[in-house]
């Protein structure tokens, strides 16, 4: 989500984030979290594990989607397998040893 501010009107904030402020604070379904008053997107992002980098030449800020924790705990891939093509299951694991580029993409 990319901000021009960082006291984004509650409303917006909800509608490109799923996130609503209430008295109670940000709150999406039955998930509340306490916010400091008056309402600060920096405060959402902290408590939210969301990535908050400012692009200072351009005065705009960018919020990511909350993670719960760190965007990565560490840097080896857990053990998926996916879809290939034609639609057989493919480990991950069967490339172990070998360098691979991987793209991930969605329509969304």
């Amino acid at each position: 989500m990319i901000l021009e501010r960082l006291d984004v009107p509650p409303a917006e904030l909800e509608r490109r984030t799923g996130w609503s402020i209430r008295p109670e604070g940000a709150c999406r379904g039955e998930v509340c979290v306490a916010l400091q008053e008056p309402f600060d997107v920096s405060d959402l992002a902290r408590r939210l594990g969301m990535a908050l980098v400012r692009d200072e030449g351009h005065d705009l800020w960018a919020l990511g989607p909350e993670s719960g924790a760190r965007a990565l705990s560490s840097a080896q891939l857990p053990d998926i397998t996916l879809p290939d093509c034609q639609g057989r299951d493919f480990a991950l694991r069967s490339l172990r040893g070998t360098k691979v580029f991987m793209i991930a993409w969605a329509s969304w």
